[in-house]
């Protein structure tokens, strides 16, 4: 394969959008990715929100690159001609013991730098959205939909039109530095490959810790457990009840924001994600979670059909926390932290990963340059 400024370890959202930062800087930059299309995994199996950045903790990075994110991908999308609506956000609290975690909410919010929420009264509430219940709701009025899979595309563009190289079906087995660059060992389309280069950004999303085990030379201390959490939606089918994405209050310590309501580009509604642990790559949605779908639902949208409940998708998050533990924050790390000339590492990139991505290529190349 020859020899590269800068490998990328996967062609999610993430590893796309900082191929595409690296090549517009002038580096020659060579994108391996182990399955046979782009964001096959998490990048394509979300909500396909643009996040405000109300949830992060305010000195996390989620919450910064969410921000900075934010901005850089509706320019993005405006001048990369990627479908997307800034539809806004209802957070609503159901009943009066949930009005304390709507006010800690906004104050997070506020404390992070989002300045965009409005209160939003119950009466205010049945005028903007009549199908959904509360007794009180904030709105997100920078919060939209982004349709992921032209992102993808449009990240892809970018970075070969800057003259990024794209392998598909190739799994990296081992790296290791000779000192002067890296020596990437691997197999490409059933057949053996090995690369040099002078830099190698780990973006491999669920398999990022894995593929860090495999890295000479860098201490297992600096490679955390990655947790697979599920997470499936149900499609609703019909006209949409909604205008505005709706989210329930976020259970304390779970990993998830709650089955929460979303809408596609074409106006499609559809409910998630839930939250299953799990060790496998399992992608199904049973039939039997409509009644546990249905009960969550219903609790923000009464005159939920539960029979017009049917089987999404699902998606698999990367977690650095586990079952019953707090949201932990973006994990990247560079030499400074592991000691390995060229080398950045990133973990635990789940939501807001994809508004948040672009961002996050502006910050690996901050690390590497």
């Amino acid at each position: 394969m020859g020899s590269y400024d800068c490998l990328v370890i996967g062609a999610g959202v993430i590893g796309l959008a900082c191929a595409s930062r690296l090549a517009r800087s002038g580096h020659s930059v060579l994108v391996v990715e182990e399955e046979r299309w782009i964001g096959s995994h998490t990048s394509s199996r979300n909500s396909e929100v643009i996040h405000a950045g109300i949830y992060y903790s305010p000195t996390s990075l989620k919450a910064r690159l969410c921000m900075e994110g934010r901005h850089l991908l509706y320019r993005w999308c405006e001048d990369h001609h990627v479908e997307h609506r800034r539809i806004g956000k209802l957070l609503v609290a159901v009943s009066p013991d949930e009005i304390a975690a709507l006010e800690a909410l906004q104050k997070n919010a506020v404390q992070s730098g989002v300045d965009s929420l409005l209160e939003v009264s119950a009466a205010q509430l049945r005028q903007m959205e009549p199908a959904v219940a509360g007794v009180a709701a904030l709105l997100s009025v920078d919060t939209g939909i982004i349709d992921s899979h032209a992102y993808l595309q449009s990240l892809l563009g970018d970075a070969q039109r800057h003259g990024a190289d794209l392998v598909l079906a190739t799994r990296v087995s081992r790296l290791q530095h000779n000192g002067a660059y890296w020596l990437v060992e691997g197999e490409s389309c059933g057949e053996p490959f090995s690369v040099g280069v002078h830099r190698v950004i780990n973006a491999a999303g669920l398999f990022s810790s894995q593929l860090a085990s495999n890295i000479d030379g860098l201490e297992a201390r600096h490679v955390p457990q990655t947790q697979w959490c599920r997470g499936r939606y149900f499609s609703y089918s019909g006209r949409s009840p909604f205008s505005r994405l709706v989210y329930p209050m976020p259970d304390v310590n779970t990993a998830g924001l709650g089955v929460h309501a979303t809408l596609d580009m074409g106006g499609q509604v559809k409910f998630g994600p839930d939250v299953a642990w799990t060790d496998t790559l399992d992608y199904q949605v049973e039939e039997v979670l409509r009644s546990d779908f249905a009960i969550a639902i219903q609790r923000y949208f009464p005159g939920l059909d539960p029979q017009r409940l049917t089987p999404g998708y699902c998606g698999i998050r990367p977690k650095l926390s586990g079952p019953g533990q707090p949201a932990e924050d973006f994990l990247i790390q560079g030499p400074k932290t592991h000691g390995l000339p060229g080398l950045v590492n990133l973990y635990g990139i789940e939501s807001p990963g994809l508004t948040a991505s672009l961002a996050i290529a502006d910050h690996v190349a901050r690390i590497i340059d």
